[in-house]
C-alpha cells in the first residue's frame, strides 16, 4: 500500500475519532487498551487523578499508551512541542507545568482534531496552549524554538519515522528533550498482520523493532537515548480495536493468534537529548 494512502486512513479514523468524541474502538466509556475505561487506562498508564480531572472535558480519548508529560521534567516558562496532540490531553496538563509564561504547541494532521483541541482550549481558557495543523514529518515550527518534545503513541502511525526524529530535532534547542511514548516489536508479527492497512491505522503493523526505533532517534543527531519504562501492550488492546478485528477477519487469524502478539509488541517511553 502506498504510503499516500496509508497516511489518508490515518487522516479519516482519527478524523472519526475527533468528530463523535469516541475512543479508537468507537464506545465513548472504553479505550484502545480493552474493556478498561478511559479513566482505568490512564491510570494504567501513569496519569494520576488530579490530571485526568484537571483537563477539559473531552480532551483525554483514551489513544495514548504513556505519560509522556510526567517523564519530560518541564520547568516554567519554557517552550514545549506536542506531535500529534490530539484532543488536547498532554498539551494541557505540559501548560500547567509551564506556567503562564511558557508556551505548549500541538501538532496534528487531522483537521477534525485541531478543531476539536482548539474548542477545549477555549472551554478551558489555556492561554498558553496552541494547535497547529500540520505533518509531524514536516513540522509548521522554526529551527531551535522549544525546550522539550513530546509524543504519546504516534510516531507508530508515521510512514517516515526517521523524517519525524530529524524534525524534532530540528526545532529542539541545543540541550532540549524529546520524551516519546509508543509501541515498538521485540520481533517480527505475524505476515498477515504486517501487511494489513487496517492493523497498521490500529497502531500495530506500523511499529518498529524497539532496536530500530531507538537507532533512528540517534541517528538524527540525538544522545543519551533510554528506555526509561516498558510494559507490554494488553492483549485486550488487540481484541477490542475494531481496525485488529477487521484485520484479523482478512487474515482468517485466530484469537488466540491475536494473543500471541502480545508477546512482541511493548509500550515504551523513551527520553533523549539534542547535545548543547
Amino acid at each position: 500500500m502506498k504510503t499516500t494512502d496509508i497516511r489518508k486512513m490515518v487522516r479519516e479514523k482519527y478524523g472519526n475519532i475527533a468528530a463523535n468524541q469516541t475512543s479508537c474502538c468507537g464506545q465513548k466509556a472504553s479505550s484502545c487498551c480493552g474493556t478498561s475505561s478511559v479513566n482505568e487506562l490512564g491510570r494504567m498508564i501513569g496519569y494520576s487523578d488530579e490530571e485526568m480531572k484537571a483537563a477539559p472535558d473531552g480532551a483525554n480519548l483514551g489513544l495514548g499508551c504513556g505519560n509522556p508529560v510526567a517523564l519530560a521534567s518541564l520547568k516554567k516558562n519554557e517552550v514545549v512541542l506536542d506531535l500529534g496532540a490530539g484532543g488536547g490531553f498532554d498539551a494541557f496538563l505540559a501548560a500547567e507545568r509551564v506556567g503562564k509564561n511558557g508556551r505548549v504547541i500541538g501538532v496534528d494532521m487531522t483537521p477534525e482534531m485541531v478543531e476539536l483541541a482548539r474548542k477545549n482550549a477555549e472551554k478551558g481558557e489555556y492561554d498558553n496552549v496552541e494547535f497547529r495543523l500540520g505533518e509531524i514529518e514536516h513540522l509548521p515550527m522554526a529551527d531551535n524554538a522549544v525546550d522539550a518534545v513530546l509524543s504519546n503513541c504516534v510516531i507508530n502511525l508515521s510512514v517516515d519515522k526517521p523524517a519525524v526524529f530529524a524534525e524534532a530535532y530540528r526545532v529542539l534547542k541545543p540541550g532540549g528533550r524529546l520524551m516519546v511514548s509508543d509501541i515498538v516489536l521485540t520481533g517480527d508479527l505475524p505476515e498477515p498482520v504486517r501487511k494489513s492497512a487496517a492493523a497498521y491505522v490500529g497502531c500495530v503493523a506500523g511499529a518498529l523493532r524497539v532496536e530500530d526505533y531507538l537507532d533512528a532517534i540517534s541517528a538524527a543527531g540525538f544522545v543519551d537515548v533510554t528506555i526509561v519504562d516498558e510494559t507490554s501492550y494488553p492483549t485486550d488492546g488487540f481484541l477490542n480495536d475494531p481496525t485488529i478485528q477487521e484485520a484479523m477477519a482478512d487474515a482468517g487469524m485466530t484469537e488466540e493468534d491475536v494473543g500471541n502478539m502480545g508477546d512482541i509488541v511493548l509500550s515504551v517511553k523513551v527520553s533523549a537529548l539534542k547535545p548543547e
